[in-house]
């Protein structure tokens, strides 16, 4: 059931007499504040202090309890967690307990700084001298409390339960709390201190490891598993398993009944929106947009283009004239007109007028036969490749040396052009003859095509393996570990080869490599491409991609093998998809035992205790007489309370865990308190209201007459 909290502020204050007591619970999870006489308590809240940062104005606040989101999104909160005033269960920052104090005074209704009402508070079992002296402290010299009394919430519980028939005069309690669980004999209806036993387990540990178990279950949703909303799970779905181990196995095997035992968390979520294909007038309106665009474009680009034209025909007409004044200038003038034009000699004036002509005529869209014709008139730009060099100047020789290199250059372009053209025309053979294939016999066409598929990708993946783990394989079919020289190619053991052989040429005596041309033309061989492996798979690869295409155009229900490389396998290769309600589901199935289980195996977290049922027979052992009868009689009534022990199947499981350390036929029963969270306050409350509870009170006079040492033999009687 999740934690209401009640904070309101109470009005009727002044109405109760200061001879009216008030009664605190102060537990190590909540802090309950009330009237004594009265069957509930009147403020409930978290024991805990948070302290954050004004996110504008930088001031510090303290905020007691449970925080509102709301109010928070104001503060700074990611330096100051919630803080506590225990350690386990016994109080030691008083600091803290003020603040808490000063809130349930407040919340109760108080309007002044002093409290002159006696104060009946809770605290654990065997608290130590100094916390309880500190409390008596603080209540004393802060609050100006009148008197105090200090009793155990667990033997108040008992005994609330023992006025309504539950338990027995002689009995255990097994109290798991927050942070401990006591179990503590009564025998003549008061706690005999000295058999009580103590296991460092509660509510918090069980809480931190279902926490702990979902964030690494579903680390993306790691925000939504808030402190109270994991509280709230566990006390919502959690249970105590009859036997954890075959309940573990039946989750283990996934049977129907643990999928019936599994509970589903959904987180909010919101379907993608589902996008409607597009209406008729839509579709139209769409393409009427694009028709205009592409108009516009169109009109933009005949503009461009009629621009383009004026501007190259002005160049043509101006070079054509240039070389027309050249013709009638006289050949002592020459250099001078060309200086006064920028130019610096006629093939450049005629090499610019070539290279207008054929951007003209481009522009214009003219045939390739045309080009191709200009093409031809513009071989006289390199006039000086065809004379020999005993002919030429050295300026001539650089000059026929620049024109080699372009005249290469543009060869290599025209063969690389002509290649490609090639290459077209073969491709679309192959798929004019494949279509024809396909429309004479579909079924025999696709069948042949399916097989040569799955040829070439094992063709493929064959040589993909020998290059990477070498070419030899270790006898049965399977590729061995192999050194780096096995897992060079052709090329590549032709270029070593080479290497190896100039450094032993060249190893003796004085290093004369590079005095001869002869000498540069190992680094062509070296870097020369003739990797015939390497051709051969791009031609594998190429095909394999070619019939891919084909298959899924031609075959609907084809699906080609995924691409996987050396450093990444297919089956790593990330695939993205749509988030879908599913992945918002936070599945509650082997946790919801698990996590109680460390109450009676506290070793599961790593706490190396004892468990609940172990702790009866401690407690059993520790008491100063060794009577069967008595744990008979002790045995038969077991009183669980504490906000721990409201997991089903606890109980069941508490009492077979005791039935195996007791002799057979020892009468045990296990019973539930009527209300394990609040039965301590109403037991305190109903102690408070009875006219003997002054006589168990530390009155303020009696503190500062006989101090804190008088603390130390305060001993609280819950019988009256």
């Amino acid at each position: 059931m999740p934690f209401i909290s009640q904070i309101k502020r109470q009005t009727d204050y002044n109405l109760f007499s200061s001879t009216t007591p008030i009664v605190i619970d102060n537990g190590a999870s909540n802090f309950r504040i009330g009237w004594a006489g009265e069957n509930d308590p009147r403020v409930i809240f978290r024991n805990i202090v948070q302290r954050p940062r004004h996110k504008t104005t930088g001031e510090t606040v303290s905020i007691v309890g449970d925080h509102d989101t709301t109010l928070l999104k104001y503060f700074d909160c990611s330096r100051s967690g919630p803080r506590s005033a225990f350690d386990s269960n016994v109080v030691y920052q008083f600091e803290i307990m003020e603040y808490i104090l000063d809130f349930g005074f407040d919340r109760l209704g108080a309007n002044g700084s002093e409290i002159d009402h006696p104060v009946l508070i809770t605290e654990c079992i065997l608290n130590p001298v100094q916390s309880r002296s500190k409390m008596a402290e603080l209540l004393f010299e802060t609050y100006g409390v009148p008197s105090v009394a200090f009793g155990v919430d667990a033997a108040f519980s008992y005994k609330y339960n023992q006025q309504h028939g539950i338990c027995d005069k002689d009995g255990l309690a097994f109290c798991p709390g927050f942070t401990t669980t006591h179990v503590i004999p009564f025998i003549d209806g008061e706690p005999v201190y000295k058999g009580c036993s103590r296991t460092n387990i509660g509510g918090y540990h069980v809480t931190d490891y279902l926490k702990q178990l979902l964030s690494l279950k579903y680390p993306h949703h790691m925000a939504r598993f808030t402190w109270e909303k994991v509280e709230d799970l566990k006390m919502e779905h959690c249970y105590i398993a009859p036997d954890y181990a075959s309940e573990a196995r039946l989750f283990q095997k996934g049977t129907k009944e643990a999928e019936e035992k599994t509970r589903c968390w959904q987180l909010p979520w919101v379907p993608p929106p589902v996008e409607e294909p597009p209406s008729e007038e839509e579709i139209a309106r769409k393409a009427a947009i694009k028709e205009r665009q592409g108009q516009r474009l169109r009109e933009m680009a005949e503009a461009k283009r009629s621009s383009r034209i004026n501007e190259l025909e002005n160049q043509l007409r101006g070079l054509e004239f240039l070389l027309h004044q050249l013709e009638q200038v006289e050949e002592s003038e020459v250099q001078y007109f060309l200086r006064e034009t920028g130019y610096v000699s006629r093939q450049e004036i005629e090499s610019a007028l070539a290279k207008v002509t054929q951007s003209l005529r481009k522009v214009k869209g003219e045939p390739k036969g045309e080009q191709a014709e200009a093409e031809e008139k513009t071989d006289e730009k390199y006039p000086l490749v065809s004379i020999p060099d005993n002919m030429l100047t050295p300026d001539q020789l650089r000059e026929k040396r620049r024109q080699m290199f372009l005249k290469t250059t543009s060869d290599g372009r025209q063969r690389a052009k002509q290649k490609r053209v090639e290459e077209d025309l073969e491709r679309e053979r192959k798929n004019q003859l494949d279509e024809q294939k396909r429309l004479e016999n579909p079924e025999l066409y696709l069948g042949e095509m399916r097989v040569k598929y799955k040829e070439l990708c094992e063709k493929v993946e064959q040589r993909k393996r020998l290059k990477t783990n070498g070419n030899h394989s270790n006898g049965n079919g399977m590729s061995g570990g192999v050194g780096r020289g096995e897992r060079l190619n052709a090329a590549q053991r032709e270029r070593m080869r080479l290497l190896t052989t100039a450094a032993f040429d060249r190893g003796k005596g004085e290093d004369t490599f590079g005095a001869k041309d002869e000498d540069w033309q190992l680094y062509k061989l070296m870097s020369k491409d003739n990797d015939d492996d390497d051709e051969g798979l791009d031609e594998d690869e190429t095909e394999l991609a070619r019939v891919s295409s084909r298959l899924q155009e031609i075959d609907p229900t084809f699906v080609p093998k995924p691409e996987s490389g050396p450093s990444q396998p297919a089956a790593d290769i990330p695939r993205s998809r749509p988030l879908t309600k599913e992945d918002f589901q936070i599945l509650l199935g082997v946790e919801r035992f698990r996590c109680p289980e460390i109450l009676f195996h506290p070793n599961l977290i790593g706490i190396d205790q004892a468990g609940l049922d172990e702790m009866a027979g401690v407690s059993m052992r520790r008491l100063p007489s060794k009577d069967q009868v008595l744990e008979e009689r002790l045995t038969n009534s077991i009183l669980m309370t504490g906000g721990s022990c409201l997991y089903p199947g606890l109980g069941e499981r508490l009492e077979a865990g005791i039935r195996m350390i007791r002799p057979c036929g020892s009468p045990i029963k296990v019973v539930r308190a009527l209300d394990p969270v609040l039965d301590a306050w109403r037991g305190a409350s109903v102690y408070a209201a009875a006219v003997q509870f002054a006589q168990q009170t530390f009155s303020r006079m009696d503190y500062y007459e006989k101090g804190e040492d008088w603390l130390r033999r305060y001993q609280f009687q819950y019988t009256l």
